[in-house]
C-alpha cells in the first residue's frame, strides 16, 4: 500500500522558489512549510515516531497475517465460495481509498484524518473477531480496509511535515524495517495464534497496538490547519469505487453456476466496466483528478502500470491460494500454511535490498531480467504443487516468486520515480503500488471465482471442502469422500495455479516488448539517472540530488 509522497521544501527560509510546485501536485496536496513545522522536544518526537510505527505495524502485519489463517476460517465458518471476498473486500476498500484520504488529510488536517482511519481499522478488526459467518467477516474486512486506506499515507505526510530531509529519511528507514519484520513474523505469528488461541485472535491482537497508536498521537500529535479550498473529485472516487465493486462482485459470483447467476454475474461485471469507462472520462476533466490521465499515458508509466496489475494478480493469487493447497492437499495445519508464505516475504525483503545496489552498479536491464526470470521460474514451480503438496515445493515456488518481486518491482518504481519530473514523482509512485494493488483484487476474484467453478463442477457439494480444510473435522470424512474432494481441489488449484502462469508470462512479455530500451540501458549515478525516458526533463533527478 503506497502514498503519493510530495516533495517539501528543504530550505530553512521557505522561499516561494524552493517551495514551486506543478498546479497538479499542489491540488494533491497543500504542503506544510518548513518555517511553519511546530518545534518538538525529545518526549514528543519519541511519542509521535512511536505512534506512527504502531499504526505502521497495524496495517503492515494485516497484510501477511490472515492469509495462513483463512483455511482454518473458512473449515469454521462453512463459507468456502466467500474465501476469495475475505482478501479482495479488504483490498478494494483499502485501495480505492487511498487517494481520498490524502486529500482528506490536506483539507481537514492530518490528526483527525489518521486518528480516524486507525478508529475505522479497530473497530473493523474488533468486528472480525466477533463474525460468526463468512458474509459478515467480508463485510467487516471492507470496514477494515477503510481504516487501512488511510493509514499508510496520513503517516507518511505526518512524518513529511514534522521532520526534515535529512531526519526523515532515517525515518523511512524505521518505517520500511516496520514492513520488513510483520511482513516476515505475520505468517508465522498468524499460524501460531491460529493454532493455539483461534483464529479470532489474529484480529483481536490488533486492538492493542492500534490503541497505544491513538493514545500516542492523540497526546503528542499537534497541528494548525489552515483549510484551502479545492475542488475534491468525489464523482471520480465514486465511480471508481462501485466500478470497482461491480466488476468484482461479477467476476467472483462468476464461479457460482446455478440458475440466474451466471446472467446476474455477467451484468454485474459490465455494469462495473461501463463505471470504470465513465470514471476514466471523468478524470480528463476533473480538476484534481485521482489518476491523472497525462501521466498515465506516458510509455514508461503505462507498461510499469499494466505490468503492475499483472504481477500483482500472481503475487496475490499466490500468498492467498498457495496457504490452501497445502493445507487441503498436504493434511497440512495453519502453522504449515504459514511456513509455505514466509519464504515469500523473507526473499522479497532480501531481494528488494539487493535490487537497490543491482541498478546502481549494472542497471535497470539486470534487476529486471533478474526478477521476472525469478518470477516466472516460480510460477513454473507452482505447477507442481496441486501433484505434489510437499511442503519443499510450496517454499521454492514462494521463495522465487519473493525474489522476483524484489528485483522487479523495485526496477519498475526506481525507473518510474526517475524517468518522470521531480514534481510528479509523488503520484507516480502511487500509482505504482494503487496498479499492483488492483491488480490483486481483480486476480483473486478471478482466480477465486475459477476455483469455485471448478469445485462445483467436480464435486457439486462444497461442504465436503470445507471439512477437508479444517485438520479437526477432517477425519471424519469418508476416505472416499476425502479423496474426491483431494482431487476437486487439486484439479481446481491446478487451473487456479496456469491461470498464475500465463498472467506472469504476459508479464515478462510486456516487459520485453514495451519497456523502453534506453530505460532498461539505463543506469543511475550517485548523481542521479543517465537515461530519462519520455515525459521527464533531464535535470529534475540530477538537480533534487544536488540539493
Amino acid at each position: 500500500m503506497v502514498t503519493a509522497a510530495v516533495p517539501v521544501d528543504e530550505h530553512e527560509d521557505g522561499s516561494d522558489e524552493c517551495r514551486c510546485l506543478s498546479d497538479r501536485v499542489e491540488r494533491v496536496a497543500m504542503v506544510w512549510p518548513l518555517a511553519q513545522r511546530p518545534e518538538l522536544g525529545r518526549r514528543r518526537t519519541v511519542a509521535i515516531v512511536s505512534g506512527v510505527l504502531a499504526a505502521t505495524f497495524l496495517a503492515a502485519l494485516d497484510v501477511s497475517i490472515v492469509g495462513t489463517a483463512m483455511p482454518t476460517i473458512v473449515g469454521e465458518l462453512r463459507g468456502f465460495a466467500l474465501y476469495p471476498w475475505v482478501v479482495t473486500a479488504y483490498l478494494l476498500t483499502s485501495t480505492t481509498t487511498i487517494p481520498l484520504y490524502g486529500r482528506l488529510a490536506d483539507l481537514y488536517g492530518r490528526k483527525r484524518i489518521l486518528l480516524a482511519a486507525i478508529t475505522l481499522f479497530l473497530a473493523g478488526s474488533a468486528l472480525c473477531g466477533l463474525a460468526q459467518s463468512m458474509l459478515q467477516l467480508v463485510l467487516f474486512r471492507a470496514l477494515q480496509g477503510l481504516g487501512a486506506g488511510g493509514i499508510i499515507p496520513v503517516t507518511l505526510t505526518v512524518l513529511g511535515d514534522l521532520f526534515p530531509l535529512e531526519q526523515r529519511a532515517r525515518l523511512q528507514g524505521l518505517t520500511s524495517a516496520v514492513w520488513g519484520a510483520a511482513a516476515v513474523a505475520g505468517p508465522s505469528v498468524g499460524a501460531a495464534v491460529t493454532d493455539l488461541a483461534g483464529w479470532r485472535w489474529i484480529f483481536y491482537l490488533n486492538v492493542p497496538v492500534g490503541l497505544v497508536a491513538l493514545g500516542l498521537l492523540g497526546a503528542a500529535l499537534q497541528e494548525r490547519v489552515g483549510r484551502r479550498e479545492h475542488p475534491l473529485d468525489y464523482r471520480g472516487a465514486l465511480l471508481l469505487t462501485a466500478g470497482m465493486t461491480l466488476l468484482l462482485s461479477g467476476l467472483s459470483a462468476a464461479g457460482e453456476g446455478r440458475g440466474a447467476a451466471p446472467v446476474v454475474a455477467v451484468g454485474a461485471a459490465l455494469g462495473g466496466a461501463a463505471l470504470l469507462v465513465l470514471f476514466w472520462r471523468t478524470e480528463q476533466r476533473a480538476a484534481m483528478p485521482i489518476v491523472p490521465p497525462e501521466l498515465v499515458r506516458r510509455r514508461l508509466m503505462a507498461v510499469v502500470g499494466l505490468g503492475s496489475i499483472l504481477i500483482g494478480a500472481g503475487m496475490f493469487g499466490l500468498i492467498s491460494f498457495l496457504p490452501l493447497a497445502m493445507q487441503g492437499l498436504g493434511a497440512g495445519t495453519a502453522t504449515t500454511a504459514g511456513l509455505t508464505i514466509m519464504p515469500f516475504a523473507v526473499s522479497w525483503s532480501v531481494a528488494s535490498t539487493a535490487a537497490g545496489r543491482v541498478i546502481l552498479r549494472f542497471g535497470f536491464r539486470s534487476s529486471v531480467v533478474v526478477g521476472m526470470g525469478a518470477m516466472l521460474t516460480g510460477a513454473l514451480v507452482l505447477q507442481v504443487v496441486p501433484r505434489w503438496p510437499v511442503l519443499g515445493w510450496a517454499v521454492a515456488a514462494a521463495a522465487l516468486f519473493g525474489i522476483g518481486m524484489g528485483f522487479s518491482a523495485t526496477a519498475f518504481l526506481i525507473a518510474v520515480q526517475n524517468a518522470v519530473a521531480w514534481s510528479e514523482r509523488g503520484i507516480a509512485t502511487a500509482l505504482v503500488g494503487l496498479s499492483r494493488t488492483i491488480g490483486g483484487a481483480v486476480g483473486v476474484a478471478v482466480l477465486g471465482a475459477v476455483l469455485n467453478g471448478v469445485i462445483q463442477q467436480r464435486l457439486g457439494e462444497r461442504a465436503a471442502i470445507d471439512a477437508l480444510l479444517d485438520p479437526a473435522q477432517r477425519p471424519s470424512l469418508s476416505d472416499a469422500l476425502r479423496a474426491s474432494s483431494e482431487r476437486a481441489l487439486a484439479e481446481a488449484l491446478s487451473v487456479a495455479f496456469l491461470l498464475i502462469l500465463l498472467v506472469v508470462t504476459a508479464a515478462v512479455a510486456l516487459v520485453v516488448v514495451g519497456f523502453p530500451r534506453e530505460v532498461l540501458a539505463g543506469r543511475v549515478g550517485a548523481r542521479g539517472p543517465v537515461a530519462v525516458s519520455d515525459g521527464a526533463r533531464p535535470g529534475d533527478a540530477r538537480e533534487e540530488v544536488e540539493r
